[in-house]
Formats: structure tokens, C-alpha cells, sequence
């Protein structure tokens, strides 16, 4: 099998990783404590990503030349998100215990939602590069992906759990994660498609860049405001410890 094939594989098995960490979630009956642990194994999990691969990756990409690219990026990404939450149900931060049932249905989807969209474009960027980087050597990029593959387990948990909570239909949540979950895999497909064995520095270092802004905006003004008003916060900070944990061990990986 030649290295475009693997590349393409590569990418396809990364996503699963997402469809995993959605299965775990539903199958799992105590489903309250699911999401409060998930969301903090989230928060974990996006700490440590923006700090050991996402701003080590732009830094790489970009320099200290194209600082300005940086920042611009990060600051645009943090308000597209913003500007996305406009179009999705109401989630207005209020005290979850003032919520009624309905409207904690609507504010659990929305952190699904804002956590696919960034997730969705983390993903494509992703791909591209596994799929680049299994080109020019695979058992470097088998490596890399074992490492996104860890961190994408947390992740499929949180968009399984709070979608679950929203719509209580498993077949619908598994075909919303598993369109997620496909978007590594279009990464590798534009490449493989492009017929490029590389893409433009300036322009990978900005895509990261934005998603960047998007992640800090998900941890400040999603998920930090949902564990404040969690009713199980020791599962919440659990979920994050073991977040932080794995991220390590798939860097060590």
C-alpha cells in the first residue's frame, strides 16, 4: 500500500478516535455525571492542547516574523466563534439551577455545537497534516497519530454526551459525531485530491492561529462558566486532571 493510501487511512482512523469517545459516553447510564466529567476532561484537555500543540505548531509555522498573523488569527478566531453563537439556541450564562429543563437541553447543545464548529476546522487543518507528514515519513506520522488520536477521545466524549442530552436519540447523536468525526479524514482527502505533498507555511500557520482563538473562546466562555455551576464538581475537576494526564502522555507518545 503506497504512503497517499496510509495517509488517507490515517486520517480515517483519527476520527474514529471521536466516534469512540461518543460510544463511551452513551453507554454509560449515569449520564449527568458523564457530561460534568466530560466537560472538565474537556477543559483539561483544551488547556493543554492549545499549550503543547496548537501554539508550539503556529510558533513553528508562522515565526516571529509573522507574529502579526499570530495574533490577528487568534483574535479572528475568538470572535467568529462569537459571532456563531449568535445562530445557535439561546445559552445566555444564567445559573444552571435557575435553568428549566428545556433550556438546559438548549445550553447543553450549544456547547456541542461550538465545540463540533471549532472542532470541524482543528479537524480538516489536522488531517492535512498527518496526511502530509505520513508522505514524507510514516512512522512519524503513525506516531502523530496516535498521540491526536488520545485527545480526540475527551472530545467525541463531550459532543456525545451533550448532544445524547438534547435529543435522548442514539442513532442521531452517533450520526451527528460521526459527521465530526469525518472531518479529518476531508483534510486528508483535499490533499490527496490537490495532489500536494505540502502546504504553504504562512497559510497552515494562520488556520491554526484561528483555530487557537476559537478553543480560548470555548474554554473562557463555555466550558470554565459550566463547571462553576456544575452540582458534581468533583467529577468536573476529575475530568480535568485526567485531561491534562492524557495530553501528556500523548506528547510523551
Amino acid at each position: 500500500m503506497d504512503n497517499a493510501k496510509v495517509g488517507l487511512l490515517t486520517t480515517l482512523l483519527l476520527g474514529i478516535f471521536i466516534l469512540i469517545g461518543a460510544l463511551l459516553a452513551l453507554l454509560v447510564k449515569k449520564k449527568d455525571k458523564v457530561v460534568d466529567f466530560s466537560i472538565g476532561l474537556a477543559l483539561g484537555v483544551m488547556v493543554m492542547l492549545s499549550v503543547l500543540d496548537l501554539l508550539p505548531e503556529v510558533i513553528e509555522h508562522l515565526g516571529l516574523r509573522y507574529i502579526y498573523i499570530f495574533l490577528l488569527g487568534t483574535i479572528g478566531g475568538y470572535f467568529l466563534l462569537k459571532m456563531l453563537d449568535k445562530f445557535v439556541p439561546d445559552h445566555d450564562h444564567v445559573e444552571h439551577k435557575d435553568l428549566n429543563h428545556k433550556e438546559l437541553k438548549e445550553n447543553l447543545i450549544h456547547i456541542g455545537i461550538v465545540t463540533s464548529l471549532a472542532l470541524v476546522i482543528h479537524n480538516i487543518v489536522e488531517g492535512m497534516a498527518v496526511y502530509t507528514t505520513i508522505l514524507s515519513d510514516t512512522k512519524l506520522g503513525l506516531a502523530m497519530t496516535l498521540g491526536i488520536g488520545f485527545h480526540n477521545i475527551p472530545l467525541g466524549m463531550v459532543i456525545g454526551a451533550t448532544f445524547y442530552q438534547s435529543n435522548e436519540n442514539f442513532w442521531k447523536t452517533i450520526t451527528i459525531v460521526s459527521s465530526v468525526a469525518l472531518s479529518t479524514f476531508l483534510g486528508g482527502l483535499i490533499m490527496f485530491f490537490l495532489n500536494l505533498s505540502a502546504i504553504n507555511e504562512i497559510v497552515l500557520g494562520t488556520l491554526l492561529s484561528i483555530t487557537l482563538g476559537m478553543v480560548v473562546y470555548i474554554t473562557i466562555s463555555e466550558l470554565i462558566p459550566r463547571i462553576r455551576e456544575s452540582n458534581n464538581k468533583k467529577v468536573s475537576y476529575i475530568g480535568i486532571v485526567i485531561g491534562v494526564l492524557i495530553l501528556l502522555i500523548s506528547a510523551l507518545i
